[in-house]
């Protein structure tokens, strides 16, 4: 039996009048997935130095679309590349920029993410934005990474709305601190497992006896499965998932998942942790169906692996973790992805757009309902 507080609370936040717009994250509700704990933020900009920022895009009844940033540091990207390296789950999609780094194992540009018809708009801006930078006037060859998803059900994908203009000023919004989650960014038209998805994130941060270092991920969902929930099947209780029988659904999506370390890591050992990242999927009821993008980009902050381009000499020093000491950091990735998937859902809320297509949000009383069914919800 339900306690009294317990059943107050679900009538109190299904009546609330801002209930649509005033989202809340799982974790605030007493949804806590995975046993490491999360940074102070629980997003991928507790790994010092990270910052995001996000272009929506909302325009009359169909542009529903954006532009999400990621920086791996402040600096100069190009002159103080990060170690970086991808890891491609199904590819069914149009990342830019990736051969690069499987080749040289580093980054040198901002992280791109936005729609599939417009990742070449994205990879001009960033490009721009590199050659405009001080001391960068020889500059003749610049690697822009770009991922995408789908966002054609609620956005006039074909319109291509998206413009350079707008990667300027993604990437001039960028901060550290809070990430906005949700319908923002190149989350604006995305859906996820049924229900309205987008951009989110979380972190996880080490015990001192691993390091202390954090993990942190960023996700842009829009993909398909059966959601669960730390464990509950929360799809099947709401009946809406692949396969049912009761809604229309398509499984097929995309989803794109940006991890960022401070642990030192090269490219190697970081392609690793982009496969642990993957398994996030599967936790929330993902499967990678034939038409969905799965995609990972994982790089690493840290001072001691930075490649220093403008550096003298033909060799440079590096120290890195051992092979043994990834274990903890791949399962940070592993939880950092679930809950960031999660995030996106949560604070995501109901879009109409293109053809009069409308994707609802997930329905958090509910979802709290099942959860304490499983005795998943903690206080």
């Amino acid at each position: 039996m339900r306690s009294i507080p317990y059943i107050l609370f679900i009538l109190l936040f299904t009546f609330n009048s801002g209930f649509s717009q005033d989202r809340q994250r799982p974790r605030d509700l007493g949804i806590k997935p995975g046993i490491l704990t999360p940074g102070p933020l629980n997003a991928i900009t507790d790994v010092e130095g990270v910052q995001v920022g996000h272009k929506t895009i909302m325009e009359g009844d169909n542009i529903r679309t954006g532009v999400t940033m990621i920086l791996p540091h402040d600096g100069d990207l190009f002159k103080s590349r990060v170690p970086a390296a991808v890891y491609v789950g199904n590819g069914f999609g149009k990342a830019l920029g990736f051969t690069q780094i499987r080749e040289l194992g580093e980054i040198e540009t901002p992280i791109g993410l936005t729609n599939t018809l417009s990742i070449h708009t994205v990879a001009n801006g960033i490009t721009d934005y590199v050659l405009r930078q001080p001391g960068n006037k020889n500059v003749r060859s610049v690697n822009p990474v770009v991922g995408e998803t789908n966002d054609g059900w609620l956005n006039d994908i074909r319109g291509r709305h998206v413009t350079i203009e707008d990667v300027f000023e993604a990437i001039e919004n960028a901060r550290s601190g809070l990430v906005e989650e949700g319908s923002v960014g190149a989350g604006t038209g995305t859906s996820a497992l049924g229900f309205k998805g987008g951009i989110g994130s979380s972190s996880r941060q080490l015990p001192a006896k691993f390091g202390g270092y954090t993990v942190g991920v960023l996700v842009q969902s829009n993909f398909g499965g059966v959601l669960t929930i730390d464990g509950a099947p929360v799809g099947e209780e709401l009946e809406n998932h692949y396969l049912s029988s009761e809604v229309p659904y398509d499984v097929d999506g995309s989803v794109m998942i940006i991890v960022a370390t401070d642990a030192p890591l090269l490219s190697r050992n970081l392609e690793r942790l982009a496969k642990r990242a993957f398994l996030g999927i599967s936790r929330v009821g993902g499967f990678a169906s034939n038409g969905s993008g799965d995609y990972v980009i994982a790089f690493s902050t840290h001072k001691d692996v930075r490649i220093e381009g403008a550096t003298s000499g033909s060799t440079q020093t590096y120290t890195e973790l051992k092979n043994s000491a990834n274990t903890p950091l791949f399962l940070a990735a592993v939880e950092a992805t679930e809950e960031a998937i999660l995030n996106s859902l949560f604070m995501a809320t109901t879009v109409t757009g293109d053809r009069g297509h409308t994707q609802q949000a997930l329905p958090i009383p509910e979802v709290l309902e099942i959860m304490e069914k499983y005795n998943l919800l903690e206080p």
